[in-house]
């Protein structure tokens, strides 16, 4: 373990990393606790109309940050890392990138499910938005599935990065962790 001087300057992500970061994984989050989930009939029932307007909503949220979090990183690249060994930061990098594609690839399972199937997307505020694509229910509904996993191995993947930054946090002491939260 290395000890971590108290005064030790940490190099930081920006305030609007930080804040694109913390949005998304808010927006996930409650995504994924107001997602309806089972079959095409109980989803796009009347009795679930606002719980999957919101979850569309917030999915379609999580995709436009999530274009701009890709957009925004190459041009202010994350804070230096610190010391790890090769596996860890390959492991950290793959982590980063699979979850960037999982944030992109989630909502447009949805939408694209939910067009072959013949659905509008009903986004609360816009109201619907109608299918741009040709009904191919079949199609549509092995979207919808996908959707389903993919959400699943999202909050997964989440799960496992946040245990690996407490990881840095508490056992290797570094400014991981750190680097992604607010402060000084």
């Amino acid at each position: 373990m290395h000890a971590r001087h108290p005064f030790t300057v940490v190099e930081r992500y920006s305030a609007t990393a930080q804040l694109l970061h913390w949005t998304t994984v808010l927006l996930v989050v409650v995504a994924y606790i107001v997602s309806v989930g089972g079959s095409e009939t109980r989803i796009y029932s009347s009795v679930n109309d606002f719980s999957r307007g919101l979850h569309e909503l917030l999915g379609l949220a999580v995709f436009a940050l999530s274009l701009v979090r890709v957009c925004w990183r190459p041009i202010f690249p994350p804070p230096k890392s610190p010391e790890m060994p090769a596996w860890m930061e390959l492991g950290a990098r793959l982590g980063h990138w699979t979850i960037y594609a999982l944030l992109v690839l989630v909502p447009l399972t949805a939408i694209l499910g939910a067009w072959l199937e013949g659905h509008p997307l009903t986004v609360l505020v816009l109201g619907n938005v109608q299918p741009w694509v040709p009904q191919s229910r079949q199609l549509g509904l092995v979207l919808a599935n996908i959707h389903g996993w993919l959400g699943d191995v999202l909050i997964w993947l989440a799960a496992l990065h946040a245990a690996a930054a407490l990881y840095h946090h508490f056992w290797r002491r570094d400014a991981v962790l750190l680097s992604m939260l607010p402060g000084r």
